[in-house]
């Protein structure tokens, strides 16, 4: 699947995350910025666009009703920060930690999360197109109640995550790892899984293989 990557100037001028308290609106662009903490903090709808962060802590910060377009992350933490009701287009997460991040009711298009961790990261009521996961972990994250179009998981943890009412058809699973799902059979219709992933949800679905 081909992702359109963020459209980023070059020759960016460097700039603090703490600098969008100076602005008009709460909103970033057209900057990179480097080992910026921004933790523990409010803002009301902000806007980022055409930006690269970079070593940067965003934990427990509220980001609700935000909207990022054309921005790549790199090494940057948003451990329980809430980014709620969002969106996020054409953003890549690479070497991320997400663990905990809220990312309900949310729209998502053209993103690549790239050897991050998301585990109990909460994507519930959301909508998922053209999203691609590599080599992340997703241990115990939530996708209830989502729509996916064109998603993609490639060697990725996925154990307990949630996909009830999630229809998964035309999803591919069969490379990445599990033990556990919370799914329902029917939203399983059209999944592709390798065949000892097969007999695993036959079980999670009270099967008794016996063979």
């Amino acid at each position: 699947m081909k992702i359109d990557s963020p459209r980023i100037p070059n020759d960016l001028p460097t700039m603090n995350f703490q600098d969008i308290f100076y602005q008009e609106d709460p909103e970033l662009e057209l900057c990179i910025i480097n080992d910026s903490f921004f933790t523990n903090e409010v803002l009301d709808r902000p806007r980022l666009s055409q930006m690269i962060v970079k070593n940067c802590k965003f934990n427990n910060t509220d980001f609700s009703y935000i909207e990022i377009t054309d921005v790549v992350f790199e090494n940057c933490d948003f451990s329980n920060a809430n980014l709620s009701n969002s969106s996020i287009h054409r953003v890549v997460f690479r070497n991320c930690k997400l663990l905990g991040l809220d990312l309900t009711e949310s729209r998502f298009g053209n993103i690549e999360f790239d050897s991050s961790i998301l585990n109990l990261t909460a994507f519930g009521n959301s909508k998922l197109e053209k999203v691609k996961f590599q080599e992340t972990s997703l241990v115990n994250s939530d996708f209830y109640d989502c729509i996916f179009k064109n998603v993609e998981f490639n060697l990725c943890n996925i154990d307990g995550s949630n996909f009830e009412k999630t229809p998964l058809k035309g999803i591919n699973l069969s490379n990445s790892t599990f033990e556990s799902l919370i799914v329902s059979f029917e939203d399983l219709k059209g999944c592709k899984v390798n065949s000892y992933q097969a007999i695993q949800m036959a079980s999670l679905l009270g099967l008794v293989v016996t063979d």
